[in-house]
């Protein structure tokens, strides 16, 4: 069994009990998600199965879609409702047109500073582990691309917004930076993952689906979309079977690459390989490319 599947993560469980779910439905072992959903939120979780869980890093890369909704006044030591609340502020001075002015400041390439409640490690540790005994680290700032930002809805202190972003976005820090910026402080109070990639709701099984096992996997080639594809001619196909990287001669169709480009290399209708065009051979001697990831039997 390999593929993969966009499930519709409901409240209330962690990324990883939808990987156990998934293990016990296919019946293997060799289950991973990509790009982690707290318990709080909902909404589109890829999961890959068998041999496409070699392609995680490449669904990950994707530029996602949120809706969140965010509490004026409250700041909490998560930077969401389930933390503790550690400042409550007057929200008087707030108005629509602040809001929607301040939320305009954080569209485009910005530095954020990630949470103390995530998964990111400090010395081996993760951040949660030693955020639950008090314990706080600095954190390097990242920069993160926020390619639009929409206020969608404003009730009372609740204010809904709808942000296409890059990989590495922490939406809950987004929301706490926002408040900050208002003078009142701001939590998360919920989030939907809409998109990630290629891949939309349309596309989503609801849990129930899956544990009917209602459900089809869909090919690992959509983890590249957006990959340039080129097809290999029988004597690419025997060298990427041996581990060798193709000459240009060993393709099956001709092709326009940069050096360093990405490139998914297919036989027939099955991938074969990802590689880095390489055509002064800086990184192998042995062809015009530098191997990623090689599967020798094809996906």
């Amino acid at each position: 069994m390999n593929g993969l599947l966009v499930i519709d993560k409901p409240q209330g469980l962690t990324s990883h009990t939808v990987v156990q779910r998934t293990r016990h439905v296919c019946g293997i072992k060799r289950v991973g998600h990509a790009g982690t959903l707290d318990p709080l939120a909902t909404g589109l979780l890829i999961v890959a199965v068998g041999t496409s869980t070699r392609l995680i890093e490449f669904l990950v890369a994707g530029a996602k879609t949120y809706r969140a909704t965010f509490t004026l006044g409250r700041v909490t030591d998560s930077q969401d409702i389930t933390g503790e609340t550690v400042a409550e502020n007057t929200t008087e001075h707030v108005t629509p047109e602040n809001i929607c002015s301040i939320c305009t400041q954080f569209v485009g390439e910005i530095e954020q500073i990630p949470p103390m409640f995530s998964a990111l490690k400090k010395n081996g540790v993760p951040l949660y582990r030693l955020a639950r005994k008090g314990v706080e680290v600095d954190r390097q700032k990242r920069f993160i691309n926020i390619t639009q930002l929409t206020v969608e809805k404003i009730d009372g202190n609740e204010v809904t917004i709808v942000v296409d972003c890059s990989k590495g976005t922490y939406i809950r820090t987004l929301c706490h930076d926002i408040g900050q910026r208002l003078g009142c402080g701001a939590c998360m109070s919920s989030l939907r993952r809409l998109s990630s990639g290629c891949f939309d709701e349309s596309m989503a099984i609801s849990m129930d689906a899956l544990v009917d096992g209602k459900f089809q996997l869909l090919p690992p080639s959509m983890a590249l979309s957006g990959m340039a594809t080129v097809r290999v001619a029988p004597s690419g196909r025997q060298r990427l079977a041996n581990g060798i990287p193709p000459a240009l001669s060993d393709l099956a169709e001709e092709c326009v690459i940069e050096d360093g480009g990405q490139i998914a290399l297919f036989y027939e209708e099955k991938l074969l390989a990802i590689a880095s065009y390489d055509p002064e051979h800086k990184l192998d001697v042995r062809g015009d490319f530098k191997l990623l990831k090689v599967f020798p039997d094809g996906i």
